[in-house]
């Protein structure tokens, strides 16, 4: 009994039965104009008759290109991250791409190289990394691979083809709003410090205090969730000095915004507080949010733009950072006359 039986035709079942070499099978396939019209008939016959399915990727190798990208990003529920893999996905598409995705579950060489493996498997002509946290960027940083990758939300000095938006900027644009409304002692919540983002967005609120000639407070440490924020707002609300906060995510300053008004701490009459992202809902809590929002639109139109420079032949690329904007809403103002 064949094994035919058994499993799915391949290209060397139908070269079998058409009596001709594998590579003849894969011109018929790809439409090249040197084959004689018998030969391309009993070739098609044999597709038939086994039911033959050429692969695309294969079938796209032998074009030249693929008009597919690949996208790796760590498992995340985060706003940011998932924000920058739809916006990177839609560029691919309105570029002409298609998209291909891997999501890792954990960040390691071995998980790193399997899905670069399994992208190339589909014939990428290049892949987009999306990768915030430290060991991830290590990772996609060291990988050595025969196509152009392009690395976003990471740390824009240690890789060379890298996007993101500038964080250092958004927080010293953050943390300038609150000086500019006379806030001196101005808490900072970080996120965790293995993040790319987190470090930069400190390094922004600490420059803009040192500038104007304050010692900036110890930072408390956060993990990106409103937990922690709540958390840490519970810490700042037990010192009477601090009269604004700038946290380095939205959810983390919606937990301050509940420890504070628990302890009876007015926002923003006692304490102004400032979020990074502006989530959808920083509009709609109470107080609205002040926010440092990204154009995740523009990060995935320029990863794709640096991607596609790349796959072109372009070599000097340099890292590209976004601007951000400062949205004010309602949870910021000067603190009070006695302060």
């Amino acid at each position: 009994m064949s094994d035919l039986a058994t499993r799915a035709p391949v290209m060397q079942d139908v070269a079998r039965l058409a009596g001709v070499s594998h590579q003849t099978v894969s011109r018929v396939i790809n439409n090249a104009s040197s084959i004689r019209p018998a030969t391309r008939d009993r070739v098609l016959e044999a597709i038939e008759q086994l039911g033959y399915r050429p692969n695309t990727a294969a079938r796209s190798l032998v074009r030249g290109r693929s008009g597919t990208i690949g996208i790796i990003s760590t498992e995340s529920t985060l706003f940011g991250p998932t924000s920058v893999h739809r916006t990177v996905d839609k560029a691919a598409r309105d570029s002409g791409f298609s998209a291909s995705s891997v999501t890792l579950a954990s960040v390691t060489r071995g998980d790193f190289d399997a899905a670069v493996e399994s992208l190339m498997q589909h014939a990428v002509e290049g892949i987009v990394v999306i990768a915030g946290h430290d060991d991830a960027l290590e990772v996609a940083r060291s990988r050595s691979a025969a196509l152009p990758f392009v690395i976003v939300e990471g740390d824009l000095t240690r890789a060379r083809r890298s996007v993101g938006v500038d964080n250092v900027a958004g927080a010293r644009m953050a943390t300038q709003h609150l000086l500019g409304l006379g806030h001196t002692e101005i808490a900072h919540v970080t996120g965790p410090l293995d993040w790319a983002e987190s470090r930069a967005r400190s390094d922004g609120w600490r420059q803009a205090m040192v500038d104007a000639g304050l010692r900036p407070l110890e930072p408390i440490t956060g993990d990106w969730s409103s937990a922690s924020g709540y958390a840490a707002g519970r810490r700042l609300a037990e010192n009477p000095d601090v009269t604004a906060v700038f946290t380095a995510n939205d959810q983390m300053a919606i937990g301050v915004l509940l420890a504070l008004h628990e302890a009876g701490r007015e926002v923003p009459v006692d304490v102004s507080v400032v979020g990074f992202d502006d989530v959808p809902e920083a509009a709609y809590v109470i107080p609205p949010l002040t926010t440092v929002r990204q154009d995740f639109p523009a990060i995935g139109r320029a990863a794709i733009g640096m991607l596609t420079a790349a796959i072109a032949g372009e070599k000097m690329q340099k890292p590209s950072l976004i601007d951000p904007e400062l949205v004010v809403r309602r949870s910021t103002a000067s603190p009070r006359p006695d302060r």
